[in-house]
């Protein structure tokens, strides 16, 4: 990825950061998140719910965990459809899209697996 595009991705807003995701995941047909030595990186939202965070490209996670011990792991798109989606409605673990250092989209899991579809169909 050229630095330019991620320095202007990341400065976008979160609805735009959003569009921009599900466009490059359906895309490459793969998203990134953030691995650590026992897991995932995860966070709560505002509410206190366990979130996991997902990005676009494999430089998108690595710029919002600077200095960190976590690193970029990509998981398949299908993967995230079939089986990740599926454990996260199960766990209560709710999706964090595209972290920008600020914010992030925090999305109920059958609204973004509809419009991952939605946009497959382009495809």
């Amino acid at each position: 990825m050229h630095p330019k595009e991620l320095e202007t991705t990341v400065q976008l807003s979160a609805k735009k950061r959003y569009d921009y995701f599900i466009k490059k995941i359906v895309d490459f047909e793969e998203v990134w998140s953030l691995r650590i030595e026992k897991g995932w990186v995860m966070s709560e939202d505002e509410y206190g719910a366990p979130q996991l965070h997902f990005w676009p490209t494999e430089e998108h996670a690595a710029y919002c965990e600077p200095g960190r011990k976590s690193l970029p792991e990509m998981i398949d798109l299908d993967d995230l459809i079939e089986e990740w989606l599926p454990v996260m409605t199960a766990d209560g673990i709710n999706p964090s899209i595209f972290y920008n250092r600020n914010d992030s989209v925090s999305i109920e899991i059958q609204t973004l697996k509809e419009e991952i579809e939605e946009e497959l169909k382009n495809y």
